[in-house]
């Protein structure tokens, strides 16, 4: 019989484009149908590490990615929503979660393939409605899923009269661990651990390969996911590092643990088989669930190991920007509006002082180049942008109240500063841009020039550190001081740009370089501005 290789690895590779198409369209429609409560999913869940399970597996099926799932978790991590061992928690269930799909494929629905594509189709062309498209999207994946597997499996079925392929599968079952590294390498190079199952599922089907064979590829599949969380956690705090490290040794104990006992698991999954009757799909989606499931029960209780482990790997002062309120206790409200609005104070005093910290990390961006200094500042401004809608809420509802009018005057000067502080850390994130261009494209400042805004920066950290601390005091004197160091940042930049057109006319200084200079000090003269109206709130102008 000759086989036709063309079509073989057309079909092959069409399928798998299709497939991973139909998975991507799958979990994009749900997480738009499911809108951006994932977050608050993984957000509210995971107070201790079985709700976290719970919610690694719900937000898994939701997205059809366990990978997605980790990044997700390493991108909350990172901006300390949420900790370590939390996050062991969630990415165990992401392991569960990610099986659903292999449940998916064992329903064989492939027949039915291209009358799902059109409906979804259907439903994405012909209704305005966000959710509707959001239900096709998902109905779409759906049908693409089934229809990039067939596609895969005609193009696989020749594969086993082909001498090669046989060789390569008898040797898989004499030796788990090859079966395991092909598993592994398989799913890094389509990053996507349901796709490879698959395609396992469709060779078996096909009786192309072994239970035997099949089963240490399953292992090495959930190996090769983890390289996904890995590679985004790369640039990431040392928390999101710890975080996708967690998944790599979580799966490697449990394949390492499995492989030992891997005649004892093939009798179980083929006495599943017989038992429940299950076809060549449904009997891998089964081995796969049982070992994801059986991992996550083994390895629960040493979640605290795991963070050990990880934390020795890994070392490193842990430095978290909490996104999160820390004095808004909604109670306040009913009981006693003047206490409600001390606490909205002194949640603001803390937003006030991260912006100070958000504008010395610029500066130190400034001066280092070094990324991590730019990434602090970063979160710094996301737990800005965070606290800003929080406090406001919570100052919206104590409105709700009725006020006295001392109060009253009180809650507006609490707002204005909100606004204030949230609009520094705007303007930090402007200038971190600006130096992003600068390294990116090589623009070198002059001495005199880094030498001025080193001035410059040094006087504006000092006054938005002295309006907080006014506002912290209601202290009038250190208010007028925030006023008069506002003047100098004023007639500072006004000099320094006069100084800047007079290099750049002596031909010392580049205009790209003099356009980074000029937006930097207008940037800092705007945060001077904002310092002095919270200043002004104090002196009650």
């Amino acid at each position: 019989m000759d086989i036709d290789i063309q079509k073989l690895i057309f079909e092959f590779l069409g399928g798998l484009g299709i497939f991973l198409l139909g998975i991507k369209f799958m979990g994009d429609g749900l997480q738009k149908t499911a809108g951006d409560r994932l977050r608050d999913i993984l957000d509210r869940f995971t107070s201790n590490p079985f709700l976290g399970v719970l919610a690694g597996m719900i937000v898994t099926i939701l997205i059809q990615s366990s990978s997605g799932t980790t990044v997700l978790t390493v991108g909350l991590v990172n901006a300390g929503f949420m900790t370590l061992r939390q996050a062991i928690g969630v990415i165990m269930g992401a392991n569960i979660g990610t099986t659903v799909t292999a449940f998916i494929i064992g329903v064989d629905l492939g027949e039915y393939s291209l009358p799902i594509i059109a409906v979804g189709c259907f439903m994405i062309f012909f209704f305005n409605n966000q959710k509707i498209t959001a239900i096709g999207q998902t109905i779409f994946g759906f049908g693409a899923l089934f229809f990039g597997l067939d596609l895969m499996s005609s193009g696989m079925h020749p594969l086993r009269s082909l001498d090669a392929f046989h060789e390569l599968t008898v040797n898989m079952s004499s030796n788990p661990i090859l079966g395991v590294v092909i598993g592994t390498l398989f799913t890094v190079i389509v990053q996507s651990s349901s796709a490879t199952i698959g395609i396992l599922q469709g060779l078996f089907s096909e009786g192309a390969i072994d239970l035997k064979a099949a089963v240490p590829v399953l292992f090495g599949d959930n190996i090769g996911t983890t390289i996904t969380a890995v590679l985004a956690s790369l640039g990431a705090s040392v928390a999101a590092r710890r975080a996708a490290y967690t998944h790599v040794i979580f799966n490697l104990v449990g394949t390492t643990i499995f492989l030992i006992f891997l005649g004892w698991f093939t009798q179980y999954v083929v006495f599943l088989q017989d038992q429940l009757n299950l076809n060549p799909e449904m009997t891998l989606a089964f081995a796969h669930g049982s070992f994801n499931l059986a991992n996550t029960i083994i390895q629960f209780p040493f979640i605290g190991a795991l963070a050990w482990i990880v934390t020795k790997i890994i070392p490193g002062e842990d430095v978290t920007i909490e996104y999160k309120p820390k004095h808004l206790d909604p109670i306040f409200i009913q009981q006693s509006s003047t206490l409600a609005l001390d606490q909205a104070k002194a949640e603001i005093i803390r937003m006030g002082e991260y912006a100070a910290q958000g504008l010395e990390e610029t500066n130190q961006y400034l001066l280092t180049h070094q990324q991590k200094h730019s990434e602090t500042a970063m979160q710094i401004e996301g737990a800005l942008n965070n606290l800003d809608r929080k406090i406001t809420d919570y100052l919206v509802d104590i409105s709700a109240e009725s006020l006295s009018e001392f109060e009253s005057a009180k809650h507006t000067a609490l707002m204005d500063s909100v606004r204030d502080i949230e609009r520094i850390g705007d303007h930090f994130e402007n200038i971190i841009e600006l130096i992003d261009y600068k390294i990116s494209n090589k623009v070198d400042l002059t001495e005199k020039a880094q030498e001025d805004l080193n001035n410059m920066f040094d006087l504006t950290i000092l006054t938005v550190k002295q309006a907080v601390q006014a506002l912290n005091a209601m202290d009038r004197e250190e208010a007028l001081a925030v006023v008069q160091k506002e003047d100098e940042i004023d007639k500072m930049e006004r000099s320094y740009r006069k100084k800047h057109i007079i290099r750049m006319n002596e031909g010392l200084c580049t205009g790209s370089a003099g356009i980074v200079f000029v937006d930097i000090i207008s940037n800092l003269e705007r945060i001077g501005d904002h310092s002095v109206n919270i200043a002004e709130e104090v002196l009650g102008e």
